[in-house]
């Protein structure tokens, strides 16, 4: 069982306390850039052991008569169906989910805003969507030179061009889809309007990652640049922080660059920063709730190995260059991190190497790690999947859960009428024959029992999965990786 290394009441507490102080600090109005997942932070619940993926909504929850959101989304990422890489949805796709979440959680969604819009198609269709739904959208306009011409930027012709969002709530909560959506811009936006209109609003940060408050190379903070590959950010000092208090703290390089921008654009809207560093916007207090920094550290190390094999097999797609993969070499040799750590991968491929065949291994919570073999009825993950759940029930490996006399008659279906070339079942299918077999099989019923043992685990294939297994083992909440190599050599691989 891996061990807990943070307090997740603790932070729960602490962040919603952090956050009302600086509410009350700019007079009762503030808008704050939430930056990362609001929900399924599973990257957050992987290298701090203990912090539980929607703690953010529940720490939202403390303050949600206080609490309004906006959701943002680039008219350019609607233009090009951009996709959520963890769940596969398009990001207009996923506005539409989060406004379901909020809603199903009781926190008040006011408003959509559409970002760098230049009459794109798709997102005017978008905001028609969503305006017959019932939800409010405005637009917010490209600023020629943003950011680096303050006097257009805030004037009338920049942020005064942007729709202005009317809120009601002293704590507006700016989200998005993903990164890159202008979260930054549409809260600067609104102080400017804000402050047009006589409201002296704040502004602040919400940012998990990098902890501001761990060494610059602590495996978490190093977790997270091998997180953000694809956005080329860089942990680093803050070098204004240093200079103002002479205290170190980690901030990352996009916000420490553009930090000279928005104090002039604070001291343009507000006529005084109140701000001194980029650490000062920030309110997270994650740092301050790592009860087992050594937990935490080996948590944080397997998460850089399994964002390694992540880019590797996106490198392998053709979905990014080879400079992300030299990235995440260079990361893993910054701090002496083998593919060793994760038990898994060597016994995967020592299966594969005994079989001759693709194999997948799984970490279970006593540490048992159990193998699964390709064969003429299964596929390695559903094999993998099936002696898992016998592992974890106490049943025999001997067992027979489903008999060749009902795998081959779906394996027919498969092949003779569904159109499929390969006859094998996948984990989907699997779980599906399972769930009928414990109708009348007490072991098939102790087997489905033990599916919630699987969330956490470590998982490996040394082949790239399909898309049915990924998902399979995404939803089972298993941290699973791949080699990256694909199980043939065709061209076009579902």
């Amino acid at each position: 069982m891996q061990q807990l290394g943070f307090d997740n009441e603790k932070y729960v507490q602490m962040q919603s306390e952090k956050i009302r102080e600086r509410i009350e600090y700019f007079g009762g109005k503030l808008y704050l850039e939430f930056g990362g997942k609001l929900f399924d932070d599973y990257h957050a619940s992987r290298v701090l052991p203990g912090f539980q993926p929607d703690s953010k909504v529940k720490m939202l929850m403390q303050m949600k008569d206080d609490a309004e959101i906006i959701i943002a989304i680039s008219a350019d990422d609607i233009e090009r169906s951009k996709r959520r890489g963890d769940l596969g949805i398009t990001y207009d796709d996923d506005t539409l989910r989060l406004i379901d979440a909020f809603k199903g959680c009781g926190l008040y969604v006011g408003s959509v805003v559409i970002t760098h819009f230049r009459a794109q198609r798709a997102a005017e269709k978008f905001q028609q969507r969503l305006e017959q739904l019932g939800i409010r959208v405005y637009r917010h306009y490209i600023i020629p030179d943003y950011p680096s011409d303050i006097p257009l930027i805030v004037s009338d012709e920049g942020f005064g061009r942007n729709d202005f969002i009317e809120t009601s709530r002293s704590l507006v909560v700016v989200t998005a889809p993903g990164p890159g959506s202008g979260k930054m811009a549409t809260c600067l936006s609104q102080l400017y309007h804000e402050h047009k209109r006589g409201v002296r609003a704040g502004y602040a940060k919400f940012e998990t990652f990098p902890i501001w408050n761990l060494p610059l190379h602590h495996p978490v903070n190093v977790a997270y640049e091998a997180a953000t590959v694809d956005l080329d950010d860089v942990n680093m000092i803050d070098p204004y922080h240093l200079e103002a208090y002479g205290v170190t703290t980690v901030n990352y390089n996009r916000d420490v660059e553009i930090f000279p921008v928005l104090n002039a654009m604070f001291e343009r809207i507000y006529g005084k920063s109140p701000y001194k560093s980029p650490t000062d916007m920030g309110v997270n207090m994650a740092g301050n709730c790592i009860s087992d920094d050594a937990a935490c550290r080996v948590a944080a190390r397997r998460e850089i190995i399994r964002r390694y094999y992540d880019t590797a097999c996106q490198m392998r797609r053709g979905l990014c260059t080879s400079a992300e993969v030299h990235k995440q070499e260079l990361l893993m040799s910054q701090l002496d991190i083998t593919t060793d750590e994760r038990p898994v991968i060597a016994a995967a491929l020592r299966r594969a190497e005994e079989t001759g065949n693709p194999a997948v291994a799984v970490e279970l919570p006593d540490g048992a790690v159990i193998t699964g073999k390709t064969s003429d009825l299964l596929g390695a993950s559903a094999a993998c999947l099936l002696n898992a759940l016998k592992h974890l029930g106490e049943i025999d490996r001997s067992v027979t859960l489903i008999s060749r006399e009902i795998i081959e008659p779906i394996q027919h279906l498969k092949i003779a009428h569904l159109g499929n070339h390969n006859p094998r079942l996948h984990t989907d299918e699997v779980l599906i024959a399972l769930t009928i077999c414990a109708a009348t099989d007490p072991k098939a019923e102790i087997a489905m029992q033990q599916l919630e043992k699987l969330a956490g685990c470590e998982a490996h294939s040394t082949v790239i999965l399909s898309h049915v297994d990924e998902n399979v083992f995404r939803k089972l909440k298993v941290n699973i990786t791949y080699e990256p190599r694909f199980q043939n050599k065709k061209l076009f691989h579902k």
